[in-house]
């Protein structure tokens, strides 16, 4: 069976096909959150540190930590801080420390900018995942050489110097091509995570088809764990919720074994931890259990987060270890 182990110091999570679904908390991104941003600007960790704390309570057992700020005042004052090269090295390693100061889930290191990979690589302790590599030729050539030079593993998000597809066979043929230079390079199938690209099923009605076609082949013919931005699929459309929490069970039915969302939405968290029971990777029910006694909590008047606190529902099976990568 395909594992790809991710760790902390001194916590591993799992993800694979005989494994619960891996929830990757997604909240720590500035992009799109202006407030976020100009904290992070102002050397104010307080909200990341919060939605660290509050993402693993509720079930998230990694975190995806994404540099992708933009510092508006210091960009006026200084044009150094107009390029990411720039910024986000030295705000990566300073949120990896941070957050392992507070948390002990595994991380996923997050950001288009190599150097900002690099600075997560050296912060982080244990063997993160790192957040992305695509076809595109010259990001191959950057980021597989990290891959390897660390031990880590990798998300393979399905789009090259073409752009991203709609045509679910170019999307797969992407796959392959990094599964492929990835092992020219040393690197297993076990440690690439691919992304399929999820669409927006209000643009594309087969979107949902697509993806669990892909996963299918994914897991069948190239035996490697899967991921997907879980919310992309309901884009644009009303009662998201809705429409995230019946997507993901029929993705983990279909083989997905781990997706990047808020972990902080109740609804989404239902459906995981009841699929979770229902592809028997929850045994004897015991986290279904736990988890409708957070329901019971909200029901009678606590916020999510404080219920799962509270009530201890979060995790699957990501376990304690000794030591540290070498």
């Amino acid at each position: 069976m395909t594992r790809t182990v991710i760790e902390s110091k001194s916590k591993t999570v799992i993800i694979g096909f005989d494994e619960p679904f891996c929830v990757i908390g997604e909240r720590i991104n500035p992009t799109g959150r202006k407030k976020l941003a100009a904290e992070l600007e102002a050397g104010n960790f307080e909200t990341v540190l919060r939605d660290a704390l509050e993402q693993v309570a509720c079930g998230a057992t990694v975190l995806d930590v994404n540099s992708g700020a933009v510092f508006t005042n210091k960009m006026a004052e200084d044009p150094r801080y107009a390029d990411n090269n720039f910024v986000e090295p030295p705000l990566m390693h300073e949120l990896i420390t941070r957050i392992q100061a507070v948390t002990d889930a595994p991380l996923c290191i997050d950001s288009s900018v190599p150097g900002a990979l690099e600075a997560g690589l050296k912060a982080a302790e244990g063997r993160p995942l790192l957040n992305s590599v695509t076809g595109e030729e010259d990001r191959l050539e950057l980021v597989l050489p990290l891959v390897k030079k660390y031990n880590v593993p990798v998300v393979a998000i399905s789009n090259d110097d073409t752009g991203i597809s709609e045509d679910p066979d170019v999307r797969f043929a992407v796959a392959k091509k990094i599964v492929e230079r990835a092992a020219d390079f040393g690197i297993p199938a076990h440690d690439i995570v691919v992304d399929p690209l999820v669409m927006p099923v209000g643009a594309m009605g087969s979107a949902g088809q697509q993806v669990f076609t892909l996963v299918r082949r994914l897991r069948e013919e190239l035996g490697v764990n899967t991921t997907c931005g879980a919310s992309n699929i309901s884009f644009g459309l009303p009662q998201r919720h809705g429409i995230n929490g019946a997507f993901l069970p029929m993705a983990i039915g279909a083989g997905m074994t781990s997706a990047i969302m808020n972990p902080v939405r109740m609804q989404e968290m239902e459906a995981i931890r009841a699929a979770n029971f229902l592809m028997n990777h929850d045994a004897n029910g015991g986290e279904w259990i736990r988890f409708a006694k957070v329901i019971e909590a909200v029901e009678g008047g606590m916020s999510f987060a404080e219920a799962s606190a509270s009530i201890g529902a979060a995790g699957g099976r990501g376990g304690r270890r000794g030591g540290r990568r070498g």
